[in-house]
């Protein structure tokens, strides 16, 4: 009798201990329960994923991301990798609810024991789902509420989704060390390889790092932790586990995509770029794939041209010289090349596109264009004689010549090819100082609402990029068309489509990377026959000229050096059929660059990186718009060859209507003083 009434007593303690549970656990669900996020959201979980920037040959780049994180479908999870976090971390993970009940009261019992000083293993309960729910949406708070709101989400996230959504969720999500967010990430920041290529030992090794993420001073001994759970789990054998025990972990200081310094100018343009027109979230977060324009073998060309030049004349100084050099298609603006200085480690400012400078005799292509658009020929004759007496406003003027020397009357195109100062003089005295400069307006060298209008300035003395000079440049070639710098040829977001509509302006290319055709809506900024003479005479100063430097043996170069007041800085910008390339060199603080240096020394440059763009390619001579008519002329007199046969005879070439200068007379050259500025 008396054992019964013992018995029901016990039945009736456990059954009021559990109706007891049931109420706690019901009055728990229904204080917390009802202000919990919306987990069903994860139903289509995109997490912020690392933005990739590639080259034209589909190298990669840089990461842009503030999360570095890759995404893996449970699909594409290596089964010894899942394992290895199960073992882990939750071994009841494909059994249990969301919460595991013998998780707890083993957990209660280890803790228990060690208060007593037993040795038992201190150890959480958590399981996989629990650590999602925290993860995605609550804090890390160590409160009861928080507690009981985390197995609350894991029950509804059970209910929802499946044991294979939850660990993907799990594995793409967790934080596992140095900015590496979810395995597929930490597979290439701690061994430069994609998940599927993980060893056992490796596998092991990040499913330590939950743990202590940060701290990898015990790797080896964790890592070997969870290789004994593998095996008492059944996932791996003694053998196997031993092996991988043995392995060496070849662990990386941390992944960044092996971009060398030569390339980073360009990417922080591309950054740049994309940070004012995608905004940060889209481009730090979304993973979108950036296709640019960047070829790494004319990148390496570029550098190498402009270092070797810059190491010369730096040896043993203590003031470094700068430098900057741009390529890209004429016809598309796609930049093919892009070094902003020395070193971008030194200084990430680029002298390409950032650095405004005085631009000399880069100038006079535009000046003497505007001559050439008002019917003058490239042999038009220019007076060289000295100037005394004029004035401009308060400034009194004596222009001179780099030689010091005058010679008389030249045709335009010497004038031109030998980059005469006191002939540029005169014509733009003639043509009109505000329609000289209104040309390099035009073509985008100068801005359009420029006020000061002077003589100065259409020689060369206002300031812009490297980058808008080639761009003005690129004109003369092109058909006479505006065309912008192109970085990026087209961006996909993280599902393969492509945003912004950036591939719509895609042209389709030949091997040689070349458009098959201009596409543009511009109008012509001249007309075709004026930039195609402009085109011929740049061709001559690469040839005969002062752009010596520059001619590149079996190609068709044309081209024009710069320099400014004292030497402070040098240019030559110059360009075959299908690509061109700027040079500019100065110091970051203005001054001469002194005896001996010289708009030969941006040539150089210039030719060395041409050398190698070019070295697989055919010769491909400018294109010849039709109506012009082609003159053997004697370059010093412009008269017909047959008329005037002594001396360099060169091919010229005549708009309809234009012809040879007369045979000159036979009288010696005298230097003419001009008084008061008429000319």
């Amino acid at each position: 009798m008396k054992i019964k009434k013992i018995g029901r007593y016990f039945l009736n303690f456990f059954f009021w201990s559990f109706v007891g549970a049931v109420a706690l656990l019901a009055g728990l669900v229904l204080i917390y329960g009802n202000d919990l996020p919306d987990y069903k959201s994860l139903a289509t979980y995109a997490p912020p994923v690392a933005t990739r920037l590639y080259a034209s040959d589909g190298s990669l780049l840089i990461e842009y991301a503030e999360e570095r994180r890759v995404f893996i479908d449970y699909a594409d999870m290596p089964p010894q990798l899942v394992n290895a976090f199960i073992a882990a971390e939750d071994q009841n993970f494909w059994t249990h609810p969301g919460i595991d009940v013998q998780g707890i009261i083993r957990a209660v019992a280890n803790n228990t024991l060690r208060m007593f000083g037993a040795d038992a293993t201190l150890s959480g309960a958590s399981t996989i789902t629990q650590q999602v729910a925290k993860n995605f949406f609550l804090t890390s708070d160590r409160t009861i509420s928080r507690k009981i709101k985390e197995a609350i989400l894991a029950l509804r996230l059970e209910r929802a989704f499946s044991k294979e959504h939850i660990m993907t969720l799990y594995l793409n999500q967790i934080f596992l060390g140095a900015r590496a967010y979810g395995v597929g990430s930490a597979a290439l920041m701690y061994f430069n390889k994609p998940v599927s290529e993980l060893s056992l030992a490796e596998c092991a090794f990040l499913a330590s790092l939950p743990k202590a993420p940060n701290n990898r001073d015990r790797a080896v001994e964790r890592r070997n932790y969870v290789l004994r759970r593998m095996v008492e789990e059944g996932f791996v054998s003694q053998s196997d586990a031993d092996v991988a025990a043995a392995e060496q972990l070849n662990i990386n200081s941390g992944f960044t995509a092996q971009m060398s310094e030569e390339l980073q100018y360009f990417a922080e343009d591309v950054r740049r770029q994309l940070l004012n027109t995608l905004g940060r979230e889209k481009l730090y977060n979304d993973g979108l794939y950036i296709k640019t324009t960047i070829v790494p073998e004319l990148q390496r060309a570029a550098t190498d041209a402009l270092n070797k030049e810059l190491d010369t004349f730096n040896a043993g100084r203590t003031d470094k010289l700068q430098g900057a050099l741009i390529a890209m298609n004429p016809h598309t603006g796609r930049v093919v090349a892009m070094v902003g200085g020395r070193s971008f480690a030194e200084s990430s400012f680029n002298r390409a596109t950032q650095g405004y400078r005085q631009i000399g005799s880069t100038i006079k292509p535009f000046v003497y264009l505007a001559a050439l658009e008002r019917g003058w020929s490239p042999q038009t004759m220019l007076l060289d004689a000295p100037i005394v007496g004029w004035r401009e406003d308060d400034t009194l003027w004596k222009p001179e010549n780099y030689d010091k020397k005058f010679l008389g009357d030249v045709p335009l195109r010497l004038s031109l090819e030998t980059s005469r100062n006191v002939t540029t003089v005169r014509l733009v005295e003639q043509i009109g100082t505000e329609k000289a400069i209104e040309v390099a307006q035009r073509f985008g060298v100068y801005p359009a609402d420029m006020k000061n209008m002077n003589l100065s300035m259409a020689l060369g003395s206002g300031e812009t990029t490297l980058e808008k000079l080639v761009l003005g440049y690129s004109a003369f070639v092109n058909g006479g068309h505006v065309i912008k710098p192109k970085l990026v040829d087209y961006i996909e977001d993280r599902y393969g489509n492509v945003i912004n509509g950036q591939q719509t302006d895609l042209i389709e290319w030949s091997d040689e990377l070349l458009p098959k055709s201009a596409q543009t809506d511009s109008e012509p900024l001249s007309d075709p026959q004026s930039l195609y003479q402009m085109v011929s005479i740049l061709q001559g100063a690469v040839e005969r000229g002062t752009g010596k430097q520059a001619r590149v043996s079996g190609h068709t170069i044309a081209g024009k050096t710069g320099t400014t007041n004292d030497v402070k800085d040098v240019w030559f910008v110059g360009f075959s059929k299908n690509l061109i390339a700027g040079v500019y060199l100065g110091y970051d603080t203005p001054k001469s660059l002194g005896r001996g240096a010289g708009s030969h020394m941006a040539a150089r440059v210039f030719a060395d990186f041409m050398r190698t763009a070019l070295a697989n390619q055919k010769n491909q001579p400018f294109a010849v718009p039709d109506g012009m008519n082609f003159v053997r002329v004697n370059r010093r007199s412009g008269a017909a060859a047959n008329a005037d046969p002594d001396g360099t005879i060169i091919q010229e070439a005549f708009k309809p209507g234009q012809k040879p200068n007369p045979a000159p007379k036979k009288t010696a050259v005298s230097n003419n003083v001009v008084v008061g500025g008429v000319f």
